[in-house]
């Protein structure tokens, strides 16, 4: 999963078209056909490249699921995004099966569904996604309910010194200090790019944490779990900074995202 979205920027070189002249300096008639049928084809192509666009994310994103290798998070997906996934498969939940869980050192243990999460205040950010290998996204909406609400609703205990999250992917996990957690821009995000967030995408929830680099904010979001200390994630086991700030940590120099 790791940063489980990457924007791809593409470079074209526009076509350059030269009449064909006659003798009287005048495009030929067979010029213009050409032409005018460039314009046409270009037309019906800007229409048609929404649905073919998600036809092929959705066809991207089911591949990945099924594939062990990940070498299928190399292709590019809709609006710049990859599919990124530490396991083989993930399943689906919808209104009916998500649950998230909230327990730990808390007064109150808590079980969230999708319209308990909506029924919340909701708090909206615009940052740049940025990814620890070097990739951003700029000005990406993210939608839902602050950490910290969510954590005051359960509780916290005096000895509680951190929050660890786990996904129901069966595989990633992440860790927050409890003074990291109750920033205003760490959120249990609903939406993203102002509509539902998507299986693909961590849906139907996942944490952002938006000054961090992109692999802290947790896809498929499962249970939240107040502890009395850091137990460092998935891709912090393999290396990765604890304490991921953009453009101080991991050796980087990107520009914050706040």
């Amino acid at each position: 999963m790791g940063c489980s979205n990457r924007r791809v920027t593409k470079d074209a070189n526009p076509a350059r078209a030269a009449d064909g002249g006659g003798e009287d300096g005048r495009g030929t008639p067979i010029g213009r056909r050409v032409v005018l049928g460039m314009l046409a084809g270009g037309a019906a192509g800007v229409a048609a490249a929404p649905f073919l666009q998600r036809a092929y994310d959705n066809t991207l994103g089911a591949a990945a699921q099924k594939d062990p290798t990940g070498l299928s998070g190399l292709l590019p997906a809709g609006g710049g995004f990859r599919y990124y996934s530490v396991t083989g498969s993930v399943p689906h939940k919808d209104e009916r099966s998500y649950r998230l869980t909230v327990d730990g050192l808390v007064r109150h243990r808590a079980s969230y569904r999708l319209a308990d999460l909506r029924a919340l205040p909701q708090t909206r950010l615009v940052r740049d996604v940025q990814c620890v290998t070097g990739w951003r996204v700029p000005k990406t909406p993210f939608e839902g309910v602050r950490l910290s609400d969510l954590l005051d609703a359960a509780g916290v205990r005096p000895q509680a010194k951190a929050v660890r999250f786990t996904c129901f992917d069966g595989a990633y996990s992440e860790s927050l200090t409890l003074e990291q957690a109750r920033r205003d821009d760490v959120l249990v995000a609903l939406r993203m790019q102002d509509k539902p967030l998507g299986h693909d995408h961590g849906g139907p929830v996942r944490l952002y944490v938006a000054p961090m680099y992109f692999y802290k904010s947790a896809k498929w979001l499962s249970k939240i779990t107040v502890t009395d200390h850091v137990e460092p994630g998935y891709w912090e086991q393999l290396g990765y900074d604890v304490d991921a700030w953009v453009g101080r940590s991991n050796g980087r120099d990107d520009v914050p995202t706040t």
